[in-house]
């Protein structure tokens, strides 16, 4: 079994590494996007002075519209702290998932300036974003990012396994052999072990980036969400259907399957932001009422109001704190009756979407705040220096003559799964076929792997 593993840690981490390494660099600098948004559009922000007592909304609103009367209002999204701004977010008649968001001092209800943002992110964060996503090629591109998330867990544990046999090994001090390199060791063994040594000590860190990767992958993700509606694991829908309307009419904007990738529905897992729904523009005082309505319901902290689709349907009004404990009750509010008419707790979420949810956001770094950030940026600096020790020691395993050295260092040898007893292999074939199906790019590019490789035996068969 260790030649086995062997083999496929070293064509894995081959093959896969340089999809891993764009995969932790990109995402290392998706962990500077608040910091980056602070630097470039800092103005925007943040207000001026926090002081006095916020305008009412209808006249932040009043000011933001007159000089901004394109398109219809999609959302609006109160300030969660003293220095924040008011944001009011407007669809434009323009196909896709672009939005303008104004950006308003909701004490001076002065309009500070506006910007194109996709799902409540700025250009910036998206721009960062779509680079750790897809490298900015599409569909196409997503699949690199796939690729990386469904072999990070296969080449961590393949990793694990193979030191924690050597560290087994009978010369004193297991534990400290698993956890520390070798301090006399040279040459390829002394990089063997700090590949090693620093991978076990991220490997909790990159099973937890490839799993929460995973549940919102283009492929993987599918699976995902047929499992979770399998056990019944998906968020709760907010009724937004007035009393006394037709059956249907449930809320999609407001309401989305949060268990699922967050891209269809919004960058960071929820449509807090407004997504691109053509909204309607009412009366300006009646966002005021709704958002006294949830405030007397329970929600507090920044509250997203979106308005209703259409003359049956209830405003929403949602909360958007991300960071732990979060925050996300929304509550169904009649505009004309002044009531509540449908709510959506969460702590009555399904555990599975409760687990899906908080790992989407710690995965991107905002559930912990900079603490979050900062554990994500190690794990992704590690994984760099991890991946390039593997090459160091590829390349230090090269054979040497007189005469000349290899490039590169021997591949492990090839057939070492006939070795395998029965019962694994009568075992192990199912459960690889079910892994398989289940991450589909990894079945695929596995199922590549074998057939290069039976096709390279074959044709050193061949020159023999």
């Amino acid at each position: 079994m260790r030649a086995v593993l062997l083999r496929l840690h070293f064509y894995a981490g081959v093959f896969v590494a340089p999809f891993l390494l764009l995969a932790a660099l990109t995402g290392l600098a998706y962990t500077l996007a608040p910091q980056l948004d602070r630097l470039v559009y800092g103005d925007l922000l943040t207000v001026d002075r926090a002081v006095g007592e916020p305008r009412p909304l209808a006249a932040q609103l009043a000011v933001a519209r007159a000089a901004h009367p394109e398109g219809t209002i999609a959302s609006v999204i109160t300030p969660a702290g003293p220095e924040d701004p008011t944001r009011l977010v407007l669809s434009l008649p323009e196909p896709g998932d672009k939005q303008r968001t104004v950006y308003v001092d909701p004490y001076t209800a002065e309009v500070k300036g506006e910007l194109t943002t996709t799902s409540g992110a700025t250009p910036l964060t998206t721009w960062l974003d779509d680079l750790h996503r897809d490298l900015h090629l599409g569909e196409a591109g997503r699949l690199y990012s796939e690729a990386a998330a469904s072999w990070l867990w296969v080449i961590a544990a393949g990793g694990v396994a193979l030191w924690l046999g050597r560290a087994r090994k009978p010369r004193g001090g297991a534990v400290r052999r698993f956890l520390l390199p070798e301090r006399s060791a040279r040459g390829v063994r002394r990089t063997r072990g700090l590949h090693a040594t620093l991978g076990v000590w991220l490997a909790v860190g990159l099973f937890f980036l490839s799993a929460t990767g995973l549940t919102w992958s283009a492929h993987a993700g599918g699976r995902f969400g047929q499992l979770l509606d399998a056990v019944g694991g998906r968020a709760p829908e907010l009724d937004t259907r007035l009393p006394g309307t037709a059956a249907g009419g449930r809320s999609g904007h407001t309401s989305p399957p949060l268990t699922t990738l967050p891209d269809a529905t919004s960058r960071d897992g929820h449509a807090g932001h407004g997504a691109a729904t053509g909204g309607v523009d009412g009366d300006p005082a009646t966002f005021d009422a709704v958002l006294a309505i949830a405030r007397d319901d329970g929600l507090t902290g920044s509250v997203v109001l979106t308005p209703p689709d259409g003359a049956d349907s209830a405003w929403t009004a949602a909360q958007d704190d991300d960071t732990w404990p979060v925050h996300y009750d929304r509550v169904a509010v009649d505009g004309t009756a002044g009531e509540v008419t449908s709510r959506s707790r969460w702590a009555d979420y399904p555990v599975p979407a409760k687990l899906s949810r908080l790992g989407v956001q710690a995965h991107m770094g905002v559930l912990f705040g900079a603490v979050n950030r900062i554990v994500l940026a190690a794990v992704a600096s590690g994984l760099v220096v991890v991946i390039l020790w593997g090459y160091r020691m590829w390349w230090q395993r090269r054979p040497r003559r007189a005469d000349r050295a290899a490039a590169f260092g021997r591949a492990p040898a090839r057939g070492a799964w006939r070795q395998l007893p029965r019962p694994l292999l009568v075992l192990g074939v199912p459960a690889v076929a079910a892994i398989g199906w289940a991450l589909p790019v990894l079945g695929f590019t596995l199922l590549g792997f074998l057939l290069a490789d039976a096709a390279a035996g074959l044709a050193r068969r061949a020159r023999r």
